[in-house]
């Protein structure tokens, strides 16, 4: 199995620890996001590892190398990773990639146990709505179905659930996500985020996820300062 660690950002909310290094290797109670990363996807038994650099990429080619936690390792780099988003990183992926995989942004640090759920074709990771998470939610029905993703600036009532940034996508939904991202590219909207190409595809209903609950408490996005404090 493989999966994807999109690693390109510059992490500038968690200087000055991100002059140096980027954000996946700042260490969240002495053992770094990236080492963390690495032993849940050895854990689960992931053969492929693909990571998009930017901001300090040699840093983790170093840290890294071909191989680690028993898989293969290969790097692309996005060259204007200064200017772009995460729309950009994904797509830079598309030649690299062609079978399903677990699509996994670089700042995150959680309990390893919960990635089992995740390891079925087009799933998605969401959490409770606590009250310093911020960015995309979804808005679940009653049949366990995405009825709708949101941007920032969410109402906390109780329908609305994080997106935790991990995402098992099935070969066949690839090829519908590529087939977005590319017109996105081609239109230079590369300042944007993947999540909106996903929104449009759940509002069109031709994005098949299903939901895979994470514990709060137990998964964190590490943007800044205070979340490496609540984290740790």
């Amino acid at each position: 199995s493989t999966a994807l660690l999109l690693a390109a950002g510059t992490g500038s909310r968690l200087a000055p620890l991100t002059d140096e290094v980027p954000k996946c290797l700042v260490p969240v109670n002495e053992i770094s996001i990236l080492q963390r990363l690495i032993d849940s996807l050895q854990e689960h038994k992931f053969k492929r590892l693909v990571v998009v650099l930017g901001h300090q990429g040699d840093c983790i080619r170093k840290f890294l190398g071909t191989r680690a936690g028993g898989m293969e390792i290969e790097y692309v780099t996005s060259p204007l990773y200064k200017t772009t988003n995460n729309i950009y990183s994904l797509w830079l992926a598309r030649n690299v990639i062609d079978e399903p995989f677990l699509l996994i942004e670089s700042d995150l640090v959680f309990d390893s146990e919960m990635l089992k759920d995740m390891l079925h074709p087009d799933r998605i990771a969401v959490a409770k709505l606590q009250p310093w998470m911020d960015g995309t939610t979804v808005t679940i029905n009653n049949h366990q179905k995405f009825v709708a993703f949101y941007g920032g600036n969410h109402q906390r009532d109780g329908k609305h659930f994080k997106t935790v940034n991990i995402y098992s996508l099935s070969r066949k939904t690839w090829h519908l996500v590529q087939e977005r991202l590319e017109r996105q590219i081609s239109a230079n909207r590369m300042g944007g985020y993947y999540e909106t190409v996903f929104a449009d595809m759940v509002n069109e209903g031709c994005l098949p996820f299903s939901p895979v609950f994470f514990e709060p408490k137990r998964c964190y996005e590490i943007d800044n300062h205070a979340d490496l404090q609540e984290a740790e």
